[in-house]
């Protein structure tokens, strides 16, 4: 006689997705912020949607709003992501960066983005296909955080990281303008928010070579 379906044990990975699912859904999202960048993509799996499209707000409530690592991160994986092609999407990733530093360098607690940018929306289909196409990436890159170099990225040094953001989104508008160049501005940002969240200063190191590529490109295309 078979056991009743109630007591046949879930299969071990529908069992971790009903987990991530039961702790990030919207209306049930903590303070406690990602620390890696696969957790996020989990988090953003469960965004709230519309039919078939996904708000910067859902999105945004999903990942918290009070933690500058994570918030970073969102707008990174836009541009890192096949996303990054589609007309629009690196401008408005850079416009939600700089708002993002701009508001960190003058002291603010809770971070604020106006109406009209939540309300900008990403097709849920191809939010699901960057995820996809990011996850391999993500798992080796988590594999490469460590705590090192601290000193790096916290108290003061925060701040210097928010400038070099802030300097960053400002070459996405005329970066989008070359096939896919702000692509090394999305792998600084998200270089950023990687050694915020998982307090690694050599990370953030890196993110500073990519800035300085981002410099470059730029000096090279509009000189």
């Amino acid at each position: 006689m078979s056991a009743p379906e109630s007591e046949v044990p879930l299969p071990r990975r529908r069992r971790y997705r009903d987990w991530v699912r039961q702790r990030f859904q919207r209306n049930r999202v903590t303070r406690l912020e990602a620390t890696t960048l696969t957790e996020m993509l989990d988090r953003l799996e469960f965004a709230e949607r519309d039919n078939d499209q996904v708000k910067v707000d859902a999105m945004l409530d999903i990942i918290g709003r009070r933690s500058f690592g994570p918030l970073l991160l969102l707008p990174g994986l836009l541009v890192l992501s096949p996303l990054s092609g589609v007309p629009g999407v690196p401008s408005l990733a850079g416009l939600m960066v700089l708002l993002l530093s701009v508001q960190l360098l003058i002291g603010r607690q809770h971070f604020w983005m106006p109406q009209w940018l939540l309300n900008r929306c990403v097709s849920h289909q191809r939010l699901q296909q960057a995820m996809r196409f990011t996850r391999p990436v993500a798992r080796w890159i988590d594999r490469l955080l460590r705590q090192r170099l601290t000193f790096l990225v916290e108290s003061y040094a925060v701040y210097f990281v928010a400038a070099m953001c802030s300097l960053v989104a400002l070459t996405m508008p005329p970066l989008e303008l070359l096939p896919f160049a702000a692509t090394s501005a999305g792998v600084a940002i998200t270089a950023f928010g990687l050694a915020l969240i998982g307090r690694d200063g050599l990370m953030a190191l890196v993110a500073l070579g990519f800035c300085l590529g981002c410099g470059f490109v730029m000096l090279h295309a509009f000189t």
